[in-house]
């Protein structure tokens, strides 16, 4: 009777561990079968991981930001979808006004996220010709659809495709992501619950929750912009 009455409770914990593995599964399966963003932009939008959208017509800068060529040597530039999750909606921004020079690489616009100044990377060289004027009234453009109505300034980089030398066009820029969500997974293990919100998507401004103390320091590194 003892024998039996100790199977009997094996058999009950195995059924008890089969039934329990039906949700995780179907959290499993939810997260990736997720769709990537919707952005307002019309371009094709492929996701990473299901995580961060790398649509195509733009090229990106490892610093994480892009360019989108609208012709005659003029360039629309942002914030990738990956630098906008990372650091949240932005309280305001600091651009430099037109006829103002921006140099690829060097820093040229900034973020500021609750009070704390955030250097960008130029995705390129050239003259401001204008600023994105409803980013005053609406930051949260830039966190709602950054690679259409939540642009930052429009750069004349000349003619030519000179302006677009050392950017990743979408293809090998889904893969660098991919990297970039690999180390980024890592990162986020010991806290990987309270940085996903529903669906297994990072929460926006997730690095302020990763590091509250360190995380204008951490975005630096992440951008680019360290010095």
């Amino acid at each position: 009777m003892d024998f039996l009455a100790t199977k009997g409770i094996e058999y009950l914990l195995v059924i008890g561990y089969l039934i329990a593995l039906v949700p995780f599964w179907w959290v499993v399966a939810r997260w990736r079968q997720r769709p990537a963003a919707a952005f307002t932009v019309g371009d094709a939008l492929t996701s990473v991981r299901g995580w961060f959208a790398v649509p195509d017509g733009v090229s990106y800068h490892r610093g994480h930001t892009w360019a989108r060529p609208l012709g005659k040597g003029r360039y629309r530039i942002g914030v990738d979808d990956f630098a906008q999750r990372l650091l949240g909606r932005p309280d305001g921004f600091e651009t430099p006004s037109p006829g103002s020079r921006l140099q690829q690489g060097e820093a040229g616009l900034r973020l500021v996220v609750e009070g704390q100044p955030v250097d960008l990377l130029s995705p390129v060289s050239g003259e401001v010709v204008a600023v994105n004027p409803r980013l005053a009234e609406d930051p949260s453009l830039v966190t709602v659809d950054p690679y259409g109505e939540g642009w930052l300034m429009e750069v004349d980089a000349g003619e030519g495709k000179a302006a677009e030398a050392n950017l990743l066009p979408p293809s090998l820029a889904r893969a660098w992501m991919e990297e970039v969500s690999g180390r980024l997974s890592s990162l986020m293990w010991p806290q990987l619950g309270p940085v996903l919100q529903d669906g297994g998507v990072p929460v926006s401004g997730f690095l302020r929750q990763l590091y509250p103390q360190r995380w204008a320091e951490m975005a630096s590194e992440l951008l680019l912009t360290e010095r």
